[in-house]
């Protein structure tokens, strides 16, 4: 590492620098400048360098993380001695000015020790605290032993008893986070465009991922091409999930987003694949009051109407005829992607139309049967009334 005398190259001169007041508690991005000792100093561009304990800033293995002319971001503490103290982090292997942290509101940085009545014991450094379930996070675990092990940042909202009595609250810190993040995104996000989100939370209507600072609901409409897909078919909590942007109300809250329409359009190949007049096998998706949905291939379901159903008999309900999973062998008699339709028939199926239009066509072939045989019949009876004839004239002839 390079000593103290090179930081003076770095160091904008004074007449040059805008000059900063630093407040307690104010974060900043600080510039390492220099080495000394134990003593790590930074331009803060205020009037004096600032200074932080070196041992913020080593690994675990005692190394240094950062050299002349890295950015690290800070919280100011109060001056002491004309000098102008930083740290990175209160609490953990950092310093530990947890009165100075709680009055000027510096986040401190903790490990979850263990689960106790009422929340969580945690480790700030030597020190410990507690951290009431409701403020571990901003949405509560199934399991709260899941929080176990993990190094978290909190904010002290009660120090007692000269720091015997510390309670904390994570969610006060990722509340901040989160506005700050919900406002960048009221300025960035548009309709129209696809984002990546975390899953939140599952329910029977939709689920609802996390943008990064807020969070934008899928209906089941907007879930799958597949009208049988339920959520937790899909969805996990904790997936990262790639939606469309369907509509933003940010006056009240609300963010409309699409997962299917980040899918491949299943109805694209069904136009290229399906054929009127085909026969093939499906199976029932659901029934309804009018008739019965059929799912032909993933994502693309046609509609056998109820009038089509019950083999000729009237039917009040599809139930009466069939039941949801079952396979049918249908035939295709209309196809309609632009509005995502398909008409279909149980195999075999004739319309009341055609079976009239058959009735008819074997009443005509019936009337020409019944005319042919009737011209037979009588050209038969012709030819024997003439052999009568000529019999008779033949025994007058032998007469005479």
């Amino acid at each position: 590492m390079e000593e103290a005398l090179s930081f003076a190259e770095l160091l904008k001169s004074e007449d040059n620098k805008k000059i900063r007041r630093v407040k307690p508690g104010q974060k900043l991005t600080a510039t390492v400048v220099g080495f000394s000792g134990e003593a790590v100093f930074l331009d803060v561009g205020a009037k004096s360098e600032g200074v932080i304990d070196a041992a913020e800033l080593r690994d675990e293995n005692g190394e240094m993380t950062v050299a002349i002319g890295d950015s690290v971001a800070v919280y100011a503490l109060a001056a002491r001695a004309g000098a102008q103290p930083f740290t990175t982090r209160i609490g953990g292997r950092g310093s530990a000015h947890l009165e100075e942290a709680f009055e000027n509101g510096i986040p401190v940085e903790g490990v979850v020790k263990a689960e106790i009545k009422g929340g969580f014991e945690i480790a700030l450094g030597a020190v410990r605290a507690f951290c009431p379930y409701s403020q571990i996070g901003l949405r509560r675990l199934a399991d709260p032993t899941a929080y176990i092990g993990q190094t978290l940042s909190f904010r002290i909202s009660r120090y007692g008893e000269n720091g015997r009595n510390i309670v904390l609250s994570a969610r006060a810190l990722q509340e901040e986070e989160q506005a700050a993040r919900r406002e960048d995104l009221r300025r960035n996000l548009k309709e129209g465009d696809t984002v990546e989100g975390e899953v939140s939370s599952i329910r029977d209507f939709g689920v609802f991922v996390d943008l990064g600072g807020t969070d934008g609901l899928i209906p089941l409409s907007e879930m799958s091409w597949n009208r049988g897909d339920t959520p937790n078919d899909i969805f996990h909590i904790g997936q990262k999930a790639r939606v469309l942007v369907k509509k933003l109300d940010w006056d009240n809250g609300k963010i409309s987003l699409s997962y299917k329409e980040t899918l491949a359009d299943p109805w694209q190949e069904a136009a290229a694949r399906l054929t009127i007049g085909e026969t093939l096998t499906g199976t029932v998706a659901r029934l309804t009051p009018f008739g019965a949905f059929v799912t032909l291939m993933p994502g693309v379901d046609g509609l056998v109407h109820i009038s089509k159903l019950g083999a000729g008999k009237k039917i009040h309900h599809p139930r009466e005829a069939l039941e949801e999973g079952q396979q049918i062998e249908v035939t295709i008699e209309e196809i309609q992607p632009q509005e995502r339709r398909v008409s279909l028939a149980p195999s075999g199926y004739v319309s009341p139309e055609k079976k009239e239009e058959e009735g008819r066509e074997e009443f005509r072939q019936f009337q020409r049967q019944s005319r042919k045989e009737a011209a037979s019949q009588i050209g038969g009876f012709g030819a024997l009334l003439q052999a009568k004839l000529a019999e008779k004239q033949g025994k007058t002839g032998k007469r005479r």
